[in-house]
């Protein structure tokens, strides 16, 4: 039996990344269960909310390698979620659009998403969910937002998709 010393249950840090941890984990599960991953689900929200996207262009809004997106896309593309087109005047350009398939299953993963996040908050109040919500938006701006907020420990990589 693990039992988390109490010494780190001080840390919001450490609770946000173990809290973080098992939600990521659960939706994964969740995704799996349709052959899909968690950047499966971002590459279609990121097309869906912010429209088409010339692939790298893509890669660099979600901080995915380049060469991993293209796996991404690709399978989206034989699932039918996304479609791929070369631009005519640039052949080194490939823009990505959703599918309505893939708008249809974004839909499904959201509602998945939804699920698990109920399941997760359930100790607390609609009220203090929304609290926790509008919290971590604010953090989330700010460490997305400010350059100086970075760690020097932080990767200035981009994010593997596996990890």
């Amino acid at each position: 039996m693990s039992e988390t010393p109490p010494s780190l249950l001080g840390f919001t840090t450490y609770l946000l990344s173990k809290t973080g941890k098992t939600a990521r984990s659960r939706l994964a599960a969740r995704l799996a269960e349709r052959d899909l991953r968690l950047w499966h689900m971002a590459v279609l929200s990121a097309l869906i909310d912010f429209g088409p996207h010339v692939q790298r262009e893509l890669a660099s809004r979600l901080g995915i390698d380049r060469s991993d997106i293209v796996k991404i896309v690709d399978d989206l593309a034989l699932a039918g979620l996304a479609d791929r087109a070369r631009d005519t005047a640039d052949r080194r350009r490939v823009t990505v659009t959703p599918t309505p398939a893939g708008r249809a299953v974004l839909a499904e993963l959201q509602d998945d998403a939804q699920s698990v996040q109920e399941t997760l908050l359930a100790p607390l109040t609609k009220r203090e969910q929304a609290q926790l919500k509008a919290l971590l938006g604010r953090v989330h701006a700010h460490v997305h937002d400010s350059p100086a907020v970075s760690n020097a420990h932080d990767s200035p990589e981009a994010v593997r998709p596996g990890r």
